[in-house]
């Protein structure tokens, strides 16, 4: 015996609902995910001009950029040998750039006339097309 008033879906119908979100999924995606690596790549462009701006402000300060192996994180923690530092130089710590990866100084630089700052970019090595830097990033 079969219900006169049965609530349910068919096969057709939940096969048709499915395919929507499929089609809704094909074309929504991908403008998204393009979306979220433009977002991260112009965050690394922001955050490195924002770090080269503390690095000019640190070496007003001590008459010369901090060393390779004083880093980057000399902008927050005084080096031993400096004595007019003046910092912290960023209120914040130094986090990785948008794909976990660290931010690269070197001082003094091969490619910029003061120290080189960059990210290895998405695929998180250096080299190739995706590199974002001080040297690169300027207008």
């Amino acid at each position: 015996m079969q219900k006169k008033n049965s609530r349910g879906f068919t096969l057709i119908e939940i096969m048709l609902v499915i395919t929507i979100i499929g089609i809704l999924a094909a074309v929504v995606l991908p403008r998204l995910t393009g979306r979220t690596e433009e977002a991260r790549i112009n965050s690394t462009k922001l955050q490195i001009e924002n770090l080269c701006l503390a690095f000019d402000t640190y070496e007003l300060d001590n008459g010369r950029y901090p060393s390779t192996d004083e880093g980057i994180n000399s902008l927050r923690t005084a080096p031993s040998n400096t004595r007019n530092w003046k910092g912290p130089y960023l209120k914040k710590d130094i986090k990785n750039d948008p794909w976990g990866n660290p931010y690269i100084y070197r001082y003094p630089g091969t490619h910029s006339k003061d120290f080189d700052l960059f990210s290895y970019g998405t695929n998180g090595v250096e080299g190739g097309n995706d590199d974002i830097s001080n040297w690169e990033n300027k207008q």
